[in-house]
């Protein structure tokens, strides 16, 4: 699995979304994406990819598509 598979299957399994879905999602559009969720999906991609997010880079974390943008910052093989 590359790099955004894994991201993919995070959202996937952590927030119950549909690939179709993931494109669009945006932090507390759906009730799977409360806080709770967002510190699982979190503490879920730092451990996917053996980093340490940055608390600005935690509350930055806005959409899927916003994820993408932050985990380059962290040399994650991101397209």
């Amino acid at each position: 699995m590359n790099a955004l598979e894994i991201y993919n299957s995070l959202f996937k399994e952590i927030l119950s979304q549909d690939a179709e879905t993931l494109a669009e999602l945006r932090y507390q559009d759906i009730p799977e994406w409360d806080s709770v969720g967002h510190m699982s999906l979190i503490t879920a991609i730092e451990e996917a990819f053996d980093i340490m997010l940055e608390s600005e880079d935690i509350i930055d974390f806005s959409s899927w598509r916003k994820g993408i943008d932050i985990l380059k910052k962290y040399n994650v093989g991101m397209p």
